[in-house]
C-alpha cells in the first residue's frame, strides 16, 4: 500500500491504528502455506461519500489480510474504487449486484483479494432460497433479505468456497428461519449433492446478527448445515463497536478434506480504549458520524492452512 501520499496529520492517525493493528497479532501469512481470511461489515459503505482519511483507514485494515469479504457495500461504487485504488495494481474484486429494495438495503457483498496470494478460479453466483412449483410458477417459499454470494478461489494446493452473507438484524419475526433455511441450502448442496458442488471445501463469513455463540439463532445456522467454528475463534465474544458484547460476525466452515486452521484467528478491535476519537476528535467529524466513517463492526479475520497436499493423498489412499 503506497503511503508517502499522505499528509502529515493522516499520517499520525494511521500510525494510531497501524499501532492497534499490531496489538491484534496477526501472523504474516506465506505464499501457497497460509492464508489470512477476514469478514468485515463496514458500516452503509457506499451510502454517503466518506472523507480521505476514513478511505485510507478503511484500505490499511483491508492490506492486513488476503482475502476480505465485505458486506453492506452500497450500489455506489465511488468509496470502494477509491479503497481499491489505494490498495494497488495486486488487488482486484468480485462483487454482486445489488438488491433495489428496503430489505435488501441497495446492498452488495464484495471479496477482495491480494492477487499474489489468492487466485479466484471461474465461479461467482448468488445463492436463492429454493423454490416450489405452484401452478405454473416456481416459487420461493423463503425469503432472503439479502442474497448470500458465493465465489470459488485457491491459495497453494487448497481450493475452495467463500459463501458470504448479511442476515437481517433485529427481533423481527422470520429472523431465525431465515437463518435456518440457509442453513438447509448449505446442507442441500454440499451434503446432499456433494459430487455436484464446485468444490467441497467450504468457508462461509459474514455478518448474521446472530448475538451469541450457541444461541438459537447460531443453532439454526449450523444445526442442519454441519458447519463449524474454528478453534482460533472460539473466544471472541464481540465484533461490533457498540456498547455490550454481540459476536454478530461469523467465519465457519465444511470440509472435504482435513484441511485445518493455524492457531490464530481474532478482531481488529479499533474501538477499544479510546482510539476512534483519538482519530476523529480533532477533524470536525461528529462522534454520531465517526462509525459511518470507519465501521460499527470490527474485521474477524483466522488464518488457514493452505498446504493440505498430505490430507489429500491420505483422503485418496483412504478411499481406495
Amino acid at each position: 500500500m503506497e503511503l508517502t501520499h499522505l499528509s502529515k496529520a493522516t499520517a499520525e492517525k494511521l500510525k494510531l491504528l497501524v499501532e492497534r493493528i499490531e496489538q491484534s497479532h496477526i501472523p504474516p501469512s506465506m505464499l501457497d502455506e497460509t492464508l489470512n481470511i477476514a469478514t468485515w461489515n463496514i458500516r452503509d459503505f457506499g451510502k454517503r461519500r466518506r472523507s480521505e482519511l476514513a478511505i485510507t483507514l478503511i484500505s490499511r485494515i483491508l492490506y492486513q489480510f488476503d482475502l476480505i469479504a465485505i458486506t453492506e457495500l452500497r450500489d455506489d461504487l465511488t468509496d470502494f474504487k477509491r479503497v481499491m485504488q489505494q490498495l494497488g495494481p495486486d488487488w482486484q474484486f468480485v462483487i454482486s449486484d445489488w438488491q433495489s429494495d428496503f430489505g435488501g438495503n441497495w446492498e452488495r457483498t464484495a471479496f477482495v483479494y491480494d492477487k499474489r496470494m489468492v487466485q479466484f478460479t471461474g465461479l461467482a453466483a448468488e445463492a436463492q432460497p429454493d423454490r416450489q412449483k405452484v401452478d405454473d410458477q416456481y416459487i420461493s417459499e423463503q425469503s432472503w433479505w439479502r442474497a448470500p454470494y458465493m465465489a470459488s478461489f485457491k491459495a497453494g494446493s487448497f481450493d475452495f468456497m467463500i459463501l458470504a452473507m448479511h442476515a437481517r438484524w433485529g427481533t423481527r419475526p422470520g429472523r431465525e428461519q431465515e437463518l435456518a433455511s440457509f442453513g438447509d441450502w448449505i446442507k442441500s448442496r454440499w451434503v446432499d449433492n456433494a459430487d455436484t458442488v464446485f468444490d467441497e471445501d467450504l468457508i462461509v463469513v459474514g455478518d448474521f446478527n446472530i448475538p451469541r455463540i450457541g444461541d438459537r439463532f447460531y443453532q439454526a445456522l449450523t444445526q442442519s448445515s454441519g458447519l463449524q467454528m474454528p478453534q482460533a475463534l472460539a473466544e471472541i465474544n464481540d465484533t461490533a463497536a457498540s456498547a455490550g458484547n454481540k459476536r454478530y460476525d461469523q467465519i465457519l466452515h465444511r470440509a472435504r478434506h482435513a484441511f485445518s486452521y493455524a492457531d490464530k484467528g481474532g478482531v481488529i478491535d479499533f474501538a477499544a480504549q479510546g482510539l476512534m476519537a483519538a482519530i476523529f476528535d480533532d477533524t470536525g467529524i461528529p462522534e454520531s458520524k465517526w462509525t459511518y466513517e470507519l465501521s460499527d463492526h470490527f474485521p474477524l479475520w483466522v488464518q488457514v492452512n493452505t498446504n493440505n497436499e498430505l490430507a489429500i493423498l491420505n483422503s485418496i489412499i483412504q478411499n481406495e
